[in-house]
């Protein structure tokens, strides 16, 4: 852009400046505002270094200003936008003052006289200050040559022939809310009301009350809502009008302005906006809009859902409005919102619509509403109820028990589904007695016993049974289930029962039962002549009680034959007879060999004692102690046949380092009862002479030998103790560091 003191041009182009002007040589565009002002001014406003975004030019008229709009304007197009031109705003005695220069800033026009400086609004073209020079001052600076901003900080600056001056702008934007306002531009006046509530008050009151004068009463009511205009006013306004949406838009907009104390007052404008939505609805009933009417409810329902808080101090007036209009579908929703689940279920149980009912309760989890309806869904459709509990997560099968109990098997023909969710439950790992319990009292009831067995097994093969034997016990009593009623025996353990109540029914089954007392080889044994004697009395088959022989090792032919008949074939156990007899004839020649080596051995033992009494060795006098090193003859010693030597005192201090506790304390009472014992025997020896004295003699070579079988059984070198203290370190931590101890 450029200007001459009458003239302004537009240069839209490039890349080059040369192009852009080229474009321009024969026919310039240009706006003309003629003038009698002998210079041109011409100023640009940009924010934060930006694109400039206003611009102001110094005319003879006056100020001609406007708006900046960059685009994709081609070449001869207009760049500027909202110009205007601002009169001069002098008075009658500044009348043919001429202005020297401007400023634009973000409001004002600052305009340089020669004798003053205006500052004028550029939202309304009023003077909101006038700084006149007084003649010391224009004295001072001389001639007024202009005034100039700095792009970079926004310091402003008068600038004379002799001085400059500099401008401080305090509070620039203090008032713009109110222009704004006044021009109704709302939303920029808003802007510059900052975190002040009484501005945004007053711009609000503002703006609805212009959208009211215009008759858009929806939008009227939006900026009602945020305003703290009196509730009565503003709503009796909307009704005198008959303005039911607007009513709808104002209630809608003041129940989100309002604090979360204001809970009561929330709660009246939400049963207010529920009867309007519910009036509404029935009118376009009546006009049969079916299609508005569903969009209206999915509103209806999101109200329900966004404010349900609200409501909760309200819920019996709401559920009474809702049900005197019939409402049914809203109903439901707001009784599920609110968590009143017991209502929900009970209708669609009332409507026999159990599929929807099962979906409410898989929908929420709640176990107390599975055991309060469980029962009548089991009886009218257990398969989907199974399901349902099934994907319950947080359900305790025990209190589904009664459910499981109305269900009629008879009923619904199939798989029975109380069985299918027990079952299910001990899968998963329930151990509660009573979920076991009550699943074998329904398996016992089965044409098949196959389950039965199957979960008796799975039982056997726990840690742990969870289900009361004695009650699975008489259960399969009663119902003849006598293959279950082995399986509880042996789970008890009480296996003679077991086996002799398998005989009755399977053989094999006994075979199984009989060997399962693993420890008890006696136990064992009793139980395989019982099926053996079985098998022999009512079978009649030798043959098949001979095998037992090769099944159980603990049997021999001598246990069966008294169970064959007097008189009997000897070909049907001839083979086993001379089998039996080659073992004992091994065992024989085996005890023998035994007893051979037993009598070498002894043999061998008596040479060794009789040697050992007559075995010596020799100490001189000048050997030492393997131990301290100090001449052995000195105290008390230990010869070792491996020839090594040890004071004795020598040998218990090492040897105690070794010993328990218990034998420590031993070592300590047998030393004191020997030196009682040498104290008891000086004096009877003195007094009554050598025959009164052998008891005691006998006594203390007893202690004494005992002492020497604890401290001196090995060679402190050459016996168990050095091998046992091989992983011990040859200093303790203490003399470690006493050895570094220069």
């Amino acid at each position: 852009m450029a200007t001459t003191p009458t003239r302004i041009y537009q240069f839209v182009g490039g890349p080059t400046f040369e192009k852009m002007f080229l474009e321009y040589a024969q026919n310039a565009g240009f706006q003309e505002l003629p003038g009698n002002l002998d210079h041109s001014v011409l100023r640009f406003y940009s924010q934060f270094k930006g694109l400039a975004k206003r611009f102001a030019w110094l005319t003879g008229p006056g100020v001609f200003h406007g708006a900046l709009v960059f685009g994709s304007q081609n070449s001869g197009e207009d760049v500027m936008a909202d110009t205007d031109l601002m009169p001069y705003p002098l008075t009658r005695e500044q009348e043919g003052t001429t202005p020297v220069d401007l400023v634009v800033t973000e409001f004002h026009y600052l305009i340089l006289y020669d004798s003053m400086l205006q500052a004028v609004s550029r939202l309304n073209g009023n003077v909101v200050h006038c700084e006149k020079f007084l003649i010391r001052q224009r004295s001072q600076i001389g001639e007024i040559r202009g005034i100039v901003q700095d792009s970079a900080k926004g310091n402003i600056f008068v600038y004379g022939e002799h001085r400059i001056w500099t401008l401080t702008i305090f509070n620039e934007r203090g008032n713009v809310w109110k222009l704004l306002m006044n021009k109704q531009d709302f939303e920029g006046a808003l802007q510059y009301c900052g975190d002040n509530a009484v501005k945004k008050d007053k711009v609000w009151c503002a703006q609805a009350d212009h959208y009211y004068a215009q008759q858009n009463y929806r939008l009227a009511a939006t900026y009602y809502g945020r305003t703290a205009k009196s509730f009565e006013e503003i709503t009796l306004k909307f009704i005198r009008m008959n303005e039911r949406f607007a009513l709808q838009t104002y209630l809608l907009a003041k129940l989100g302005s309002l604090p979360e104390s204001s809970s009561t007052q929330k709660a009246i404008i939400c049963a207010w906006l529920c009867e309007i939505y519910l009036n509404e609805l029935n009118k376009l009933q009546d006009e049969n809009r079916l299609d508005r009417m569903s969009v209206l409810m999915d509103e209806f329902k999101q109200f329900l859902q966004d404010n349900v808080n609200n409501m909760k101090r309200s819920v019996p007036t709401i559920y009474k409005l809702i049900s005197s209009h019939g409402r049914m579908e809203a109903l439901l929703c707001f009784a599920e919102l609110v968590g009143d689940f017991d209502l929900v279920v009970s209708h669609h149980l009332q409507r026999n619509a159990y599929e929807q009912a099962l979906a409410v309760l898989s929908r929420h989890n709640e176990p107390k509403l599975y055991a309060k309806f469980a029962p009548e869904l089991m009886h009218h459709q257990p398969v989907l109820t199974v399901n349902a509990l099934l994907r319950a997560t947080c359900l305790d099968p025990r209190h589904v028990i009664p459910a499981l109990m109305r269900y009629d098997h008879d009923r619904h023909p199939g798989p029975n589904q109380a069985i299918r969710f027990l079952k299910q439950c001990v899968k998963q790992g329930s151990t509660d007695p009573d979920v076991h319990n009550y699943l074998i009292s329904l398996l016992v009831l089965q044409d098949d016993d196959h389950e039965l067995i199957s979960f008796l097994i799975s039982q056997e093969h726990a840690a742990q049974a969870h289900y009361d034997k004695e009650y699975a016990l008489r259960l399969c009593m009663k119902e003849g289930r006598h293959n279950a009623c082995v399986h509880i025996y042996s789970a008890m353990g009480l296996y003679e029962e077991a086996v002799e109540l398998a005989l009755t029914v399977d053989v094999e089954l006994a075979k199984e039962n009989a060997d399962k007392p693993e420890d008890d080889e006696e136990l064992r044994k009793k139980l395989w002549l019982k099926i053996a004697k079985h098998v022999v009395e009512h079978q009649k088959s030798i043959k098949q009680a001979m095998e037992f022989l090769n099944q159980c090792e603990l049997l021999k032919i001598e246990d069966i034959l008294p169970f064959f008949p007097d008189f009997n074939y000897i070909d049907d156990f001839k083979d086993a007879i001379c089998h039996s007899l080659e073992d004992y004839n091994e065992r024989i020649e085996q005890l023998k060999s035994e007893m051979d080596e037993a009598t070498a051995s002894a043999d061998h033992i008596r040479r060794d004692i009789k040697s050992l009494r007559y075995k010596y060795g020799f100490v001189s006098e000048t050997q030492k102690c393997d131990h301290c090193k100090y001449p052995v003859l000195a105290r008390p010693f230990y010869l070792f046949p491996c020839q090594h030597v040890f004071h004795a005192d020598c040998v218990r201090s090492e040897i105690m380092k070794h010993l328990s506790q218990a034998e420590q304390q031993r070592v300590t009472d047998l030393e004191q009862n020997i030196d009682k014992c040498e104290k008891r025997y000086a004096v009877q020896s003195a007094s009554a002479g050598e025959m009164d004295t052998y008891d005691v003699l006998g006594e203390l070579d007893a202690l004494k030998a005992e002492l020497d079988e604890i401290i001196a059984g090995d060679c402190l070198f050459c016996g168990s103790l050095m091998i046992s203290s091989i992983d011990q370190p040859f200093t303790t931590p203490d003399e470690e560091g006493s050895l570094w101890i220069l």
